[in-house]
């Protein structure tokens, strides 16, 4: 999720994240100007009534006609095409920033042509980094909440971003036991699907925080925890659980990401957990799965025929 050193941020690709933002307000926009909640709106139409004459009803003498009707429609106001200000404040943090994201731009449109078509919706990101700010954007209008480890980086990304939702987690585990906890993962404990919180499998997460477990997610990104070195606690335990709250949904799918499967532990846990048979894309060092709810359809496998 981030790097231990910064980098300068190479200018073609702080080019291409403005445009891509762009893009992104162009796809926005009009959803939101047109979707139905948005008109019917009481206090919208309370606010418009007041203000707006009716279709019949013609402009006071020496009046010029204004425009807002044709930019805006009917029961909207001018501000309807302001740029919401989450995403202005996106724009401008990348457009200053000298941190580089750590996914590609390639990789990063993985995950960015899901949240199109699904946002707004619930978003679990594994991890707090320099790209953060870009996925709370991204899910404008929904809720996107961030696992984080490291309690002083927390700290020093809420006084630069203080309206980031993240969560400190701890882990016990270290990634010098990814071999003993693969072979764990494949008893019968541990492919039983349901809350983590009640879970015996051991690379089940239970301290997480309250909301990962009450909410259904639609989108996972695990990114987290810190898995280069030998010490470090991997995201074995990650890869599993996230896998788990999907299949434990009351309906539907969750999309899961997986960064970094470049990775040993990144690319066996996820095939395993996640499951070969779900896999759907793999772009650079990210991989994706869809991983449809095991509540909904009874005796369905942890993992599907291949």
């Amino acid at each position: 999720m981030r790097s231990k050193t910064q980098f300068p941020i190479n200018l073609n690709f702080k080019l291409i994240l403005i445009c891509f933002f762009f893009l992104f307000l162009i796809f926005l926009i009009p959803r939101s100007v047109f979707s139905p909640a948005a008109s019917s709106s009481p206090s919208v139409h309370a606010s418009s009534s007041s203000r707006a004459p009716s279709e019949n009803q013609e402009p006071p003498e020496n009046q010029e006609p204004t425009t807002t009707a044709a930019a805006c429609p009917p029961g909207r106001t001018q501000s309807c095409d302001k740029i919401p200000p989450s995403l202005a404040e996106a724009l401008v943090h990348y457009v200053t920033t000298n941190i580089t994201p750590q996914q590609t731009m390639k990789e990063i449109s993985v995950s960015m042509r899901v949240l199109a078509k699904k946002s707004p919706c619930n978003f679990l990101v594994f991890g707090l980094g320099h790209d953060s700010l870009m996925w709370t954007s991204l899910n404008h209008g929904g809720r996107t909440v961030f696992l984080e480890e490291d309690r002083s980086w927390i700290n020093q990304i809420h006084r630069q971003l203080p309206s980031l939702e993240s969560y400190h987690v701890t882990y016990d585990t270290k990634v010098t036991e990814a071999d003993e906890l693969l072979q764990t993962g494949a008893r019968d404990d541990c492919q039983v699907v349901g809350d983590p919180r009640t879970s015996k499998c051991r690379l089940a997460l239970k301290g997480l925080p309250k909301e990962v477990y009450e909410i259904e997610w639609d989108l996972i990104m695990v990114d987290a925890p810190t898995g280069y070195h030998d010490e470090a606690p991997g995201r074995m335990a990650a890869i599993y659980t996230a896998g788990l709250i999907a299949r434990n949904r009351e309906g539907g799918e969750t999309d899961v990401f997986v960064h970094d499967v470049d990775r040993v532990v990144e690319d066996k846990f996820s095939k395993t957990f996640l499951c070969e048979g779900y896999m759907i894309e793999q772009e650079g060092r990210i991989r994706h799965f869809t991983i449809p709810s095991h509540k909904a359809r009874a005796g369905r496998p942890f993992c599907p025929p291949t």
